[in-house]
């Protein structure tokens, strides 16, 4: 194993509570035991039917260098992440349409807290900015790495 996967392993690896008990653990196995059967069917549908802003920022997190591994619909905790670098802790969430209703809002700040509250950074994007300014999207991701190396 490389020294920057072992790395990465010891870094995530106490991040949070994994699922299953005992036997080997890995550094993205982020999620709560109890849960994990039904969220990993959403996160399993949601990676086979990714919006179409999920897809095109997927695309250009994996073709525009941005050198760091990302995974996307993970389960952290009881929630699945749009997109994830568990080596910085920096995760990018995709706004659609219903994300400006208020129920949403109050869900979307709760749910930010508890990943702040475990170490992560999340930053936001609306689908628009995803499709339509992709370059500057790719930019604030690209400044969340360095301020976080600072």
């Amino acid at each position: 194993m490389s020294d920057s996967k072992e790395q990465l392993i010891t870094d995530t690896a106490s991040a949070l509570p994994l699922r299953g008990s005992g036997g080997t653990r890995y550094g993205y196995e982020t999620a709560h035991g109890e849960n994990y059967t039904i969220l990993k069917q959403f996160a399993v549908h949601h990676r086979r039917y990714p919006t179409e802003a999920e897809s095109a920022l997927w695309s250009c997190i994996q073709h525009h260098g941005l050198s760091r591994h990302f995974r996307r619909q993970h389960i952290i905790g009881d929630y699945i992440v749009d997109f994830v670098c568990l080596q910085e802790k920096l995760i990018i969430e995709i706004d659609g349409e219903y994300h400006s209703q208020e129920e949403q809002i109050i869900f979307d700040q709760a749910r930010t807290e508890w990943l702040n509250e475990q170490g992560f950074k999340v930053i936001r994007f609306k689908n628009e900015e995803v499709l339509f300014d992709t370059d500057q999207v790719l930019n604030k991701i690209k400044k969340e790495f360095i301020k976080q190396n600072d």
